[in-house]
């Protein structure tokens, strides 16, 4: 068998949504499958490409990391893809379909409380983790798209990720960079309506020394830091660049680290996830 994924997370997070999106590239995918019989999936389904959506039932979600951990052992590749939200969201996502949350408590934050105190572990070990709180349907299909589509051909996927302070720091990101210190184009009247995917406000960016400056330390830095993660055998890395608003700096640096990154033979999906605010 080639690639034995894990796809799991917080209810309302979007695994099944998730578990669609790799059925329709191909994998074989199997949908709340109890944890005690994920260590005889291999024997039973004999593909390229295993997609396992687990986590409805919390209360077998204790057996999850023993039977990866015995799965690992017999040599097989395993990842274990994590989708997470904020607890505001996630009530909101309830709230909307009525459905009764599996934690089984009466309050819906305590029952949000109580599943994400136990998935933390699991968590810990995800080789991926997804913020979806910022993300509709088509979103989140595209960056599982951006990071499983050809998975396992190379090294480690990278996905730079571009965002706005002011609406808060994603949850799923490894490494965080800030350039609201960069002079900030909405104070220009010319480019206060552009998105940073427009060249003049790349322009306006990238022709700032202190950009040139900044990009460069930031390249020397990942040029050390990419071997070293891809050598300890990590599949994923999201690297996240913020701004104010996510609409213009950290639009504009985030596709220059993603080319970088390119140039050092290192796929880098770009997800910009608050330019259109």
């Amino acid at each position: 068998m080639g690639e034995f994924l894990i796809i799991t997370g917080l209810s309302g997070a979007g695994r099944s949504q998730a578990g669609a999106t790799l059925e329709d590239l191909g994998w074989y995918v199997m949908d709340n499958i109890p944890t005690p019989l994920i260590t005889r999936v291999p024997d039973l389904a004999e593909r390229d490409r295993v997609a396992l959506v687990v986590g409805r039932d919390v209360e077998q979600l204790a057996g999850l990391e023993p039977a990866v951990a015995e799965l690992r052992r017999r040599g097989l590749d395993v990842r274990i893809l994590f989708l997470d939200a904020t607890d505001e969201v996630l009530v909101r996502r309830f709230e909307g379909t009525r459905r009764r949350h599996p934690a089984g408590r009466e309050g819906l934050l305590e029952a949000v409380a109580l599943e994400r105190q136990r998935l933390a572990p699991i968590r810990l070990a995800a080789d991926v983790v997804i913020d979806t709180s910022e993300l509709n349907v088509h979103q989140l299909r595209r960056r599982l798209i951006e990071l499983f589509v050809d998975g396992g051909q190379e090294p480690m996927r990278i996905s730079v990720v571009s965002f706005g302070y002011k609406f808060g720091l994603p949850l799923d990101v490894d490494t965080v960079f800030d350039v609201r210190f960069l002079p900030n184009p909405h104070w220009v009247p010319a480019l206060s309506d552009l998105p940073g995917l427009d060249p003049k406000v790349r322009e306006f960016v990238l022709g700032r020394p202190e950009t040139s400056e900044f990009v460069e330390r930031v390249d020397d830095l990942l040029g050390f830091l990419l071997p070293s993660y891809a050598q300890e055998g990590k599949s994923y890395m999201t690297i996240g660049v913020g701004c104010t608003g996510g609409r213009h700096r950290s639009v504009v640096v985030a596709e220059e680290i993603a080319e970088r990154i390119r140039k050092r033979d290192y796929p880098a999906a770009v997800f910009h996830r608050d330019v259109d605010r």
